[in-house]
């Protein structure tokens, strides 16, 4: 049974930004089209679609590390900034970004709150096992070489 472990991961959080896009559980906020991802970013996402490719991000990174926090979730988001001509320090990504991507997720049915974090639930798993399967066998048409593993 292939599973998250088994495919890349810019390829699987491809895959799961088009199925939540496809799917209509996760959508675009209001605020979307102005907010940075973080204090250490200039501009706002270039992508149109970013906001589902940072969700699917979010919520592989809950199935690979949980149970996390939003403070876990904005460090792993972060960057180094740079404040004039001091050397560059550590900026936490935004809270904001990652709670509604967390409480969007909650809604669909993906994530749960625990008393230590957020986990996936089995519906999550199964979604995601289903959209990895879905990538494994995309990359095993394009490259042969691939199905022996």
């Amino acid at each position: 049974m292939t599973t998250v472990y088994d495919v890349p991961p810019s390829d699987l959080i491809k895959g799961l930004a088009r199925e939540l896009k496809d799917s209509g559980k996760v959508s675009l906020p209001d605020w979307a089209a102005f907010v940075k991802t973080g204090a250490n970013k200039d501009m706002p996402p270039d992508d149109p679609d970013w906001w589902y490719v940072r969700c699917a991000s979010v919520l592989r990174h809950v199935y690979v590390h949980g149970p996390v926090g939003v403070s876990r979730l904005r460090s792993h988001y972060g960057g180094r900034t740079r404040n004039r001509v001091s050397t560059g320090t550590f900026a936490k990504g935004s809270g904001s970004v990652v709670r509604e991507a967390l409480q969007q997720l909650e809604k669909a049915g993906y994530v749960k709150k625990f008393k230590n974090g957020r986990q996936v639930t089995p519906e999550g798993q199964s979604f995601m096992d289903g959209v990895a399967f879905k990538v494994k066998g995309l990359l095993v048409e394009s490259t042969p070489g691939l199905a022996k593993y």
